[in-house]
């Protein structure tokens, strides 16, 4: 049975995610704040650590899949958490866990991103450099001096910053025969989804976020289609982000693919 760590497990996507592993046979070490097998912060440095070293003691330094699920909404007060769970608590988990990985028989990972993550693009995107440098204090400077517009700027900027993250390793990671792609969901029914619509600075925002396909996601969808690329099925895929959001990626950008 294939082992794979399951980050932000405990509810949402991630909760969806772990049970169609589960479902398709694999063994899930689940991540989250609570109610998972590893208990831990990927919101600071020493978090992220603990997480990572008791997820190679949990796998034997052994990994067949990584799933990177955990996420903060544009709503998360203070808004310097953002973008540390959202880009570094997924990135050091990406680069310490490759060497786990390369050792797993047909070794996938898929990082959640966003449909937001097209909606700042790299070369507008406030964060990029500082993200990319891994100064996670400058990253939380700018989104802090950002005031009212801190939180849609730490989500948006930190997923565009995640996804090219994830595109500029494919090289390496091919060639440790491990394959890496994103998911990004539209709007979708999670808790994360539901804390938006009930702040008053982002709820109507999210009631207008509509796609062709006119209702939101299930957490199981987004799932399956995770499970997909984890899968056999996807074994040539890597490197891409696959839009899971009912259209509203073609719609509001028909010419840019």
């Amino acid at each position: 049975m294939p082992v794979t760590l399951v980050t932000g497990s405990a509810s949402g996507i991630g909760a969806a995610t772990l049970a169609a592993l589960q479902a398709a046979g694999h063994t899930v070490i689940g991540v989250d704040l609570r109610n998972a097998d590893i208990l831990g912060d990927l919101s600071n440095a020493a978090g992220r650590q603990a997480v990572i070293a008791q997820a190679l003691e949990r796998c034997n330094g052994t990994l067949d899949g990584l799933v990177l699920c955990a996420g903060l909404g544009g709503q998360t007060v203070p808004t310097s958490l953002i973008a540390s769970v959202n880009y570094f608590g997924a990135v050091e988990l990406l680069d310490a866990l490759l060497p786990a990985l390369s050792k797993g028989q047909h070794p996938a990972t898929v990082v959640i991103s966003s449909v937001a993550s097209v909606h700042l693009p790299w070369d507008k995107n406030p964060l990029a450099q500082a993200c990319e440098a891994g100064d996670e204090a400058q990253v939380n400077a700018i989104v802090t001096a950002a005031a009212a517009q801190g939180g849609n700027l730490a989500y948006a900027g930190s997923k565009n910053a995640l996804t090219v993250a994830v595109r500029k390793r494919v090289k390496p990671w091919g060639a440790a025969g491990v394959r890496l792609n994103t998911v990004a969901p539209g709007a979708t029914e999670t808790p994360l989804l539901q804390a938006g619509l009930q702040d008053p600075r982002f709820s109507e925002a999210i009631k207008n976020f509509v796609a062709p396909i006119a209702r939101r996601a299930e957490p199981s969808e987004i799932a399956a289609t995770v499970a997909f690329l984890m899968s056999p099925a996807a074994s040539f895929v890597h490197g891409i982000q696959l839009y899971a959001d009912g259209g509203i990626d073609a719609m509001t950008r028909p010419t840019q693919f």
